[in-house]
């Protein structure tokens, strides 16, 4: 009787919703709620459906994937024979109660007595089949416990537009550059991951990141610094905007050299006012951050077999490799993007990967790239950005630590790019050495 006053109740609810939206719809619109970004669907048919379905499967999925165990000895004795087998009575894990989010659920599972999370993750592919779901992660909190993490459908099927929902201000040395799987923001903190790595083949959205990352990055109070060794032809649409545009090797390490001379400075002025960083500096005092965007790392690190270009490669790597160790604490930070990254660039490539925290795999085209970007960090992560499609332009796999996500960067064209360099054109902070070391005059004067 009462489960029935309840669904009649309900019933009369929603009719008289429906009926009545002409009249509450607009003053949600005017309050900022959009009624169309809830995923009524999903809350309404798709989260009852699939947590039933995983109920329903879980031990038949857990026996199929070799998931459970058994409280009796799998070998018995007959005679002289050991016999092996399988108990007729499996155990599977305990399965939790999902909770409900946005754009799927999350679910908890408590492990029996020896088994380990390796399994689950090997399993993950087979329990999307089982519960029609598009993804399915699986971590590990504390021992003895897993954590699901299910996402219904793919949120980056799509690619976002920049801009196109009006957002706040982000803090200093944060950018908002997409949107990650599971439909949340995706925000870069410069702050707290000092250096970045991307890697990526031509046309995997490589450089719409970087466009997308200058772009919110350039209403702040922040001095940008390109490296762009293929004659400016990518970093060169955000020119207004850059303090410095470096386009070739030679001029790349006179920039360098200015921004090591900027160190040595900043190291003077932390050390007199008895700070570990400038950020410890009162605001009026604190100079200016400075982010250095390399396009197309190898071109500084490739020879061409004679001492000169030896010499050249050599400087790069070790300037880079400065700036990457005692930069974060002076204000200094490195975006490092590449087409391909490996051992066979050199040693110097090896030592500056190890410096750079943020990790950001694009589609590659050989699996040494994915490797050198996130194998030391999420080896799980390898085989996720090897799997990215030619069509999927801008998702990316990235990694801080050892947790993973996919992502995908918001879609900025050409016209953007340099309507956005522009605007904010006056905000450029100005370093007269920097300028000097691009034009190749050593008259440049003080390093800031």
């Amino acid at each position: 009787m009462a489960a029935s006053l309840i669904i009649w109740v309900a019933s009369a609810l929603l009719i008289l919703g429906v009926l009545t939206q002409r009249h509450w719809d607009p003053w949600l619109k005017k309050a900022g709620y959009d009624r169309s970004a809830v995923a009524w669907r999903w809350y309404l048919v798709g989260f009852p459906a699939t947590a039933l379905r995983m109920r329903w499967r879980w031990k038949q999925v857990c026996l199929v994937n070799d998931l459970s165990i058994s409280r009796t000895p799998t070998r018995a004795v007959l005679g002289d024979l050991a016999v092996r087998g399988t108990s007729l009575r499996p155990i599977p894990p305990r399965l939790g109660l999902p909770k409900l989010t946005r754009t799927g659920l999350v679910v908890r599972v408590r492990l029996q007595p020896g088994q380990t999370p390796h399994r689950f993750v090997m399993a993950s592919e087979a329990l999307e089949h089982a519960w029609r779901v598009h993804r399915v992660r699986v971590t590990t909190p504390r021992r003895g416990e897993l954590i699901m993490t299910v996402t219904a459908g793919d949120s980056l099927r799509q690619p976002g537009k920049t801009g196109q929902v009006q957002q706040e201000p982000e803090p200093l040395m944060s950018a908002r550059v997409g949107r990650i799987e599971d439909g949340g923001e995706w925000l870069l903190n410069l702050r707290r991951v000092p250096h970045w790595l991307v890697v990526g083949a031509t046309q995997s959205g490589k450089s719409t990141l970087v466009g997308a990352w200058v772009r919110r990055l350039a209403p702040q109070p922040v001095a940008l610094v390109g490296i762009d060794c293929k004659g400016g032809m990518e970093l060169g649409l955000m020119e207004p905007r850059l303090t410095a545009l470096a386009c070739d090797r030679q001029q790349a390490i006179r920039v360098l050299d200015v921004l090591v001379d900027v160190m040595k400075t900043r190291m003077a002025v932390c050390r007199s006012a008895q700070v570990r960083s400038i950020w410890e500096l009162p605001e009026d005092e604190r100079p200016v951050p400075i982010v250095v965007l390399v396009d197309e790392l190898a071109e500084l690190y490739l020879s061409d077999g004679s001492r000169e270009s030896r010499d050249e490669a050599m400087q790069c790597s070790t300037l880079l490799l400065r700036i990457a160790q005692l930069g974060a604490a002076l204000g200094l930070h490195l975006i490092v993007a590449g087409q391909r990254v490996g051992s066979d660039l050199g040693p110097g490539v090896t030592a500056l990967r190890a410096q750079l925290g943020g990790r950001i795999a694009h589609r590659v085209n050989d699996s040494s790239t994915a490797e050198m970007a996130l194998g030391d960090l999420s080896p799980d992560a390898v085989a996720v950005a090897q799997s990215i499609l030619p069509g999927e332009q801008g998702v990316a796999v990235t990694t801080v630590g050892a947790r993973w996500m996919r992502v995908r960067s918001d879609l900025m064209s050409t016209e953007e790019t340099r309507a956005v360099a522009a605007r904010y054109a006056d905000q450029t902070p100005r370093m007269p050495a920097l300028s000097a070391a691009v034009a190749g005059d050593g008259e440049g004067g003080e390093a800031e």
